[in-house]
């Protein structure tokens, strides 16, 4: 993805960062993925592990509320003042989480996983238990909005609902991304939500804009992103807000994991 905005670039940090801030109290370093297999395997020295399943969603696939959260950076060595980096699969989820708080210092590893190896950083295989942090409970509305809040926000004529899905998830083809049966809901969209693919998020900026707009997202209305669990919606979150600059956006981090899972959602098919 290329970004071209100074809160974009701001956002970003290279593994050359990091390594120069290992052993440093106040910067902890968080791996989101959602399964520990490939931590457990090497992660940057000193990260702690972050399940986008088992912490950001424990029960029944339903998002991590406030007080929650605050218990989950409270373990993780995480306060008010601390410099937190991302990275992995679900770096943004994580990312957007910590500014859904206001949390200023939070960053994301600027590329993959694989860029740590790629700069010359090593993987270590010890487990990471940093001293317990202390985070006060603070609300998570900055940028969040609610199944209740999308409810009502469906015949909004000043907001626009955004589906970044794959087109099976879209249509109703399929539940989780995989195709995967298991535990699955019911297949399909919030009614009226418009699609835009995550494909198109990966051009350069003055395409990207051109395309986001095309789709009907524009930066004068609400936009309210949403995905399975958050994670190519925060993905999302942070191409329309980091690198095009648009106003107001959410996302909704309930997705389609609580939409299709709960039973008196409206749900829209093709």
């Amino acid at each position: 993805m290329s970004t071209t905005t100074s809160d974009a670039v701001q956002a970003l940090v290279g593994p050359e960062w990091i390594a120069s801030r290992l052993g440093d109290a106040s910067v902890r370093v968080v791996e989101v993925d959602v399964s520990p297999a490939a931590f457990g395997a090497g992660h940057i020295p000193g990260a702690v592990f972050w399940n986008a399943y088992g912490d950001l969603r424990p029960v029944a696939y339903r998002p991590l509320d406030a007080a929650g959260f605050a218990e989950l950076l409270a373990r993780s060595g995480i306060g008010p003042e601390t410099t937190v980096v991302f990275y992995g699969y679900g770096a943004y989820l994580g990312y957007w989480l910590m500014r859904s708080l206001g949390h200023a210092q939070a960053f994301l590893m600027d590329g993959s996983r694989e860029r740590w190896l790629e700069a010359g950083g090593v993987w270590s295989v010890e487990a990471s238990s940093p001293p317990a942090g202390s985070y006060p409970l603070v609300s998570m509305e900055r940028d969040v909005v609610s199944r209740e809040d999308v409810r009502a926000l469906i015949d909004d004529p000043d907001a626009v609902l955004v589906d970044v899905r794959s087109r099976e998830e879209f249509i109703g083809e399929r539940f989780w991304p995989s195709g995967a049966t298991e535990g699955a809901g019911r297949a399909g969209r919030v009614p009226g939500a418009v699609w835009l693919p995550m494909e198109v998020l990966a051009g350069d900026a003055s395409a990207l804009r051109d395309a986001v707009q095309a789709a009907g997202v524009v930066s004068d209305r609400h936009v309210i992103v949403y995905c399975t669990i958050g994670n190519r919606a925060s993905l999302a979150w942070y191409v329309l807000t980091r690198v095009l600059g648009y106003p107001r956006v959410s996302v909704y981090y309930g997705s389609w994991a609580e939409w299709g899972t709960a039973p008196d959602t409206p749900v829209e098919t093709s």
